[in-house]
């Protein structure tokens, strides 16, 4: 699932791919930019923004994409087949001499002038891996509303920017409190050491190829190496730390996991 280290490590497949490399081949394919073209200008970076990525070119526009739940990009030499889904899922295609960057499920694409930038992402909390983090102002932000459910407030990305689903729910694990347990009612060292665990959730995770948050130091008898998230994804098998069966349920829409043994709090 598409989170801030999916993210991070897209943007930087496709700089290498693109940067400093003129356009021979530019299909948005989407109503609003269909005619679009971007071919005979040079991609000058591509960088992330929490779950954002915005692919510069010259002449001063940016392409600005989201991945959300199931998009993808991916970079193929020029001659290899294209495997990331059907034709009708393509909704980018930006290629050069050497490699074509292809853009599949996108939700969100639009062209925009670089200066326009923050018009797109200026809404975003502090990026958990951005030059720029703040992990004060993160902690502000999530306390600023402390009756809001945990895992909501995790979730926004106004708040801090990269945490997704995955993150949410290892993290609610990790704090020992339900998704749903107000986000005032954590004490305080344990609020502001949850934003420290974000970064380093992520940090941990931005070159790995298969995202991990158990440690393997800590592994528990019978404990394999394929467990490699607390409770995300494990429902009805047992805790990796206590035994107790993993529960799922709604939580704004998406499925929140939790152990009812290890975290505290509310439930539905």
């Amino acid at each position: 699932m598409p989170e801030g280290d999916t993210v991070l490590q897209t943007a930087g497949r496709l700089h290498t791919a693109l940067a400093d490399r003129t356009l021979t081949r530019c299909d948005l394919r989407v109503p609003r930019f269909a005619t679009a073209d971007l071919t005979g200008r040079k991609v000058l970076d591509v960088v992330p923004r929490g779950k954002h990525l915005l692919t510069r070119v010259e002449g001063g526009l940016t392409l600005h994409s989201h991945l959300r739940m199931d998009g993808a990009w991916r970079v193929y030499a020029i001659g290899e087949r294209w495997r990331g889904g059907p034709a009708h899922q393509i909704r980018a295609i930006l290629g050069n001499a050497e490699h074509t960057a292809v853009g599949y499920r996108l939700p969100v694409l639009e062209l925009l002038r670089t200066q326009d930038e923050e018009k797109a992402v200026g809404h975003l909390g502090p990026d958990l891996l951005g030059p720029g983090w703040d992990s004060d102002t993160a902690l502000r932000n999530l306390l600023a509303d402390p009756g809001r459910p945990l895992g909501e407030a995790l979730l926004d990305q106004r708040n801090l920017a990269g945490i997704g689903n995955v993150y949410q729910a290892e993290l609610c694990f990790l704090a020992r409190a339900t998704p749903w347990l107000p986000i005032g009612d954590l004490p305080a060292p344990t609020a502001a050491r949850l934003v420290t665990t974000a970064r380093q959730l992520l940090e941990a995770n931005r070159d790995r190829p298969v995202r991990t948050t158990t440690a393997p130091a800590r592994r528990g008898p019978g404990r394999t190496p394929k467990e490699r998230l607390w409770v995300y994804g494990r429902a009805g098998r047992p805790c990796l730390r206590c035994g107790t069966p993993v529960r799922t349920a709604d939580l704004d829409g998406r499925p929140a996991y939790w152990c009812p043994r290890c975290q505290s709090g509310p439930t539905p």
